[in-house]
């Protein structure tokens, strides 16, 4: 497995969510990955988690069992899934057809000053998620491997983990709302609930 950390970020987000359709649900972790997001076009099904380090993948399993004629895309760090591992055990057992996780890999912790994360140190999230008795697992590390995970995405029939090698370079912060109780509302109102 190649533990390489190269790719584009934004480039990444981007290809995922391009040409999405109101059947796939977003749900972003804490920091980066909500600006990647955000940066490839706001959308209201998509879920942007703001101080829950940690629970992206959690409520990503949440929505994914309340919602299970949509599919849903979780799209985290290393350091959140890092903080919220025990999820990966309770998706494992639960494994819903429609769940995809994917953790940006860039072996740091961006949103606390950069310092070197554990999967910098060998922890292999694809791994763990194996270990979960998830389905089907993945390591990317180019772009005509982030095309397939998108075809895979969209496709579902089983819950999806990749890990996806990133730069650890810093890209311009783009901000959705930090109103958390605008985006639960909004997020709610566009599934109809």
């Amino acid at each position: 497995m190649s533990r390489s950390n190269k790719l584009d970020r934004r480039a990444v987000a981007k290809a995922l969510l391009d040409g999405r359709d109101d059947n796939l649900l977003v749900v972003t972790g804490l920091g980066s990955t909500t600006y990647d997001a955000f940066a490839a076009g706001d959308h209201d099904l998509n879920f942007y988690l703001w101080g829950a380090m940690g629970g992206a993948a959690i409520m990503g399993l949440g929505i994914a069992l309340a919602q299970p004629d949509r599919k849903v895309l979780v799209i985290t760090g290393d350091g959140e899934m890092l903080m919220g591992m025990g999820a990966l055990a309770t998706i494992g057992v639960q494994h819903p057809a429609n769940l995809s996780i994917v953790a940006f890999d860039n072996a740091h912790y961006g949103e606390t000053g950069m310092q070197a994360s554990h999967t910098g140190k060998g922890v292999d999230l694809v791994g763990v998620a194996k270990a979960c008795g998830i389905p089907d697992c993945r390591d990317v590390n180019d772009m005509e491997g982030v095309a397939e995970l998108k075809a895979r995405i969209r496709q579902g029939g089983s819950t999806l983990f990749a890990r996806v090698g990133i730069s650890a370079e810093e890209t311009p912060r783009a901000l959705p709302t930090r109103d958390g109780v605008e985006l639960k509302l909004r997020f709610r109102k566009a599934l109809g609930v």
